[in-house]
Parts: structure tokens; C-alpha cells; sequence
């Protein structure tokens, strides 16, 4: 009878010692899921206040205007957030290629904020003529502009 008591005795304390390790990575786990859905919900309240538009005229001259084979292009902040005028955060595509040779400056202010103008200054050398589509992303914000040369 002693014999059936200590080995139960040991059943329950080995069940009691998988428990423990099942809780503690349980618990681990847990905790870093809920810092992945924190992360998430930054990234996403990021792209829902973000929002900008193209106020170019499509019917406008805007490639080579100043005679330097540039496409220059005015787009407005019209989201909740201020953005950094900066290359590096944006994408642009010309004609569904990426480009890297663009400038982006703030025309009114220092800073690109809510209401605020940038012109953006995009190289392209030898440009057919045509129509040409330029797609601007930022912060998953993404625009068109379509014009023709």
C-alpha cells in the first residue's frame, strides 16, 4: 500500500512540475504577442492618419518646365499627422519604376505639416512623350498622378 502511495506521490509532483513549465511559457508567450499587437496598432494608427494628395494640374506642364528634365510636382498633407519630407520614407514609382533621383521641398514652411505643400522634383532624363503615371507612397498612403508629355 505504501508502494501506491509514493508513486503517486511522484506522479503529482512530475505533474505538478510540467504545469509549472507549460505556465511559464504560456505566460512568455502571451506577453510577447501582446507587444507584437501594440506595435501593429502604432503601425496601422500611422497609415490611417496619413493621407496626401497630388494638387498638380494633370493638364499642366510639369515635365521640363525648367528646362532640366524634371517632372515637378505639388502634394498637400491632407492627413491628421505632420510627415517628414524626406526621400528616404517615400516610394516613387514613374511609369511602375522605381525612382531614387527625387528632391522633395517643404514650399510653405519649414516643416511638412497638416495643410502644408511639398514640391517634389523628379529626375527623368528623356522622358518620351505620352502618357506617364507617377505613384507616390508614404507611411502605406499611396497616390497617382497621370499626365501626359
Amino acid at each position: 500500500m505504501a508502494s501506491v502511495s509514493a508513486s503517486h506521490l511522484i506522479i503529482f509532483i512530475a505533474s505538478i512540475l510540467v504545469a509549472a513549465s507549460v505556465a511559464g511559457v504560456l505566460t512568455n508567450t502571451v506577453g510577447e504577442l501582446s507587444e507584437a499587437v501594440d506595435e501593429l496598432g502604432l503601425d496601422v494608427s500611422d497609415d490611417v492618419r496619413t493621407d496626401i494628395e497630388f494638387i498638380s494640374d494633370s493638364g499642366a506642364t510639369v515635365y521640363n518646365r525648367s528646362g532640366n528634365e524634371n517632372i515637378t510636382l505639388y502634394v498637400k498633407n491632407t492627413g491628421s499627422q505632420d510627415l517628414p519630407p524626406d526621400p528616404v520614407v517615400m516610394d516613387v514609382l514613374l511609369d511602375g519604376r522605381f525612382q531614387t533621383d527625387f528632391t522633395v521641398t517643404v514650399v510653405d514652411g519649414e516643416t511638412w505639416r497638416i495643410g502644408n505643400v511639398v514640391r517634389m522634383d523628379i529626375s527623368a532624363p528623356d522622358l518620351s512623350s505620352g502618357d506617364h503615371r507617377v505613384q507616390l507612397t508614404i507611411n502605406g498612403d499611396e497616390e497617382v498622378f497621370e499626365f501626359r508629355t
